[in-house]
């Protein structure tokens, strides 16, 4: 599933501005490379892994390695355009910043996006971490057994 088939081209759009505005703000070129394999993640809602962005860039831009994803894709996380989630030794990354937590499957590794309904808070902040520093992001994780897996037992 990707935004542009849901009819979300205005939000891909809204990811790719700040895509750009973001690497010339840190001095780096919009490389066909870096704008393909931000896209992917980007337009993706099935949180790929940095195999799967390398097997999807690949198919139209076949010189591209798989150093160059992972290292771009850290890139991005740097620059706060994606974030990374999952189990770590399954990483998989999640273009889509608007507030949502995300339940991550430990059997399987799969992740899923939980938006909040109406009215529903994600998480409220301790003052504690307001005392701290200015709080950025907030990434909420549970970890549980997916409906697929359980239906598998």
């Amino acid at each position: 599933m990707n935004l542009t088939v849901n009819g979300q081209k205005e939000e891909l759009q809204k990811r790719l501005t700040r895509f750009e505005k973001q690497c010339r703000g840190k001095g780096l070129r919009v490389t066909q490379q870096r704008r393909k394999i931000f896209c992917t993640v980007a337009q993706s809602c099935e949180h790929p892994s940095a195999e799967k962005v390398f097997q999807a860039v690949r198919r139209e831009l076949p010189n591209v390695s798989l150093d160059t994803v992972y290292r771009t894709l850290a890139s991005l996380e740097e620059m706060d355009l994606l974030m990374r989630v999952g189990l770590s030794s399954k990483a998989r990354f999640d273009g889509d910043l608007r507030p949502h937590c995300h339940f991550v499957c430990t059997r399987c590794g799969e992740v899923y996006d939980i938006f909040p309904q109406a009215g529903e808070e994600l998480l409220s902040l301790p003052s504690a971490a307001k005392e701290m520093g200015e709080v950025k992001q907030v990434h909420l994780q549970l970890r549980g057994i997916c409906k697929k897996c359980q239906e598998r037992k």
